[in-house]
């Protein structure tokens, strides 16, 4: 049986990535071109620079994929970019390339959401692994737990009402005065403090969550004591929020 060589794009925020992969499972090369250092000084990521830096980036991060994997076009089965969700004009960049290529060498184009693309990527990480099994989703925008009933059969058992875990991270890192990106800065730092501060827990019947609280109540501790050890803020923030996530989880059991 031939195997299935796929060539994948993403663009979806600050990074220009491009893998090529084999049957699904096996990871041939994965190129990361990543724009944080650009970013940083505006302590989030800029839609429109973003855009900019990707159309620089993903014509030479593509052949650097390829010939990491020692192929070239002609060896490409399918062509599959991000194609949402993401930040519009990103996804564009990567969409349009993907487009245009698989016009040019005449390969299929399968366009991937990119929350199931992250769903996917755990095939990759465990070969083995097959449905059904529970996923617990936190990127950018999203924190959901998600039941993985087959490939492309999913059911969302909670989600946030309002803040992603993401976002409390990178709004705590800015008021804290840690910078982007915020969640392996807040990381770093709770790693030397301690988690000795109580911060509300908001539960609901269901598997959803809600992190506005308890960023609210961690923003409202430091401007009230700006001289308050940040690591322990950090640390006691992370530990409640890990928690939060575990109680959830297993109430999904």
């Amino acid at each position: 049986m031939k195997d299935i060589i796929t060539l994948g794009i993403e663009s979806s925020c600050d990074e220009t990535a491009v893998a090529v992969i084999r049957n699904g499972r096996e990871i041939l090369s994965n190129i990361i071109d990543t724009q944080i250092p650009i970013h940083e000084k505006y302590g989030g990521v800029v839609p429109e620079i973003a855009s900019r830096n990707h159309i620089e980036a993903i014509s030479r991060v593509t052949k650097k994929a390829l010939k990491e994997a020692n192929l070239t076009f002609n060896d490409i089965d399918v062509i599959s970019p991000t194609y949402g969700p993401g930040l519009v004009g990103a996804v564009l960049v990567g969409l349009s390339y993907a487009k245009a290529l698989s016009f040019a060498i005449q390969k299929p184009l399968v366009g991937v959401n990119h929350i199931q693309g992250h769903i996917a990527a755990n095939y990759l990480t465990y070969r083995e692994l097959k449905p059904p099994f529970l996923c617990m989703m936190m990127s950018g925008g999203n924190t959901q737990i998600v039941y993985v009933k087959d490939y492309c059969e999913f059911e969302v058992l909670g989600k946030t009402r309002d803040d992603a875990i993401g976002e409390a991270f990178d709004k705590i890192a800015r008021v804290v005065g840690l910078g982007y990106p915020g969640g392996p800065k807040v990381d770093k730092l709770a790693q030397k403090g301690s988690p000795n501060i109580q911060f509300p827990k908001t539960h609901f019947e269901n598997l959803d969550f809600s992190f506005s609280g308890i960023k609210t109540a961690v923003i409202n501790l430091h401007h009230k004591n700006p001289d308050i050890n940040k690591a322990d803020l950090c640390a006691s923030f992370q530990k409640t929020v890990t928690e939060i996530l575990i109680e959830n989880i297993r109430k999904s059991d």
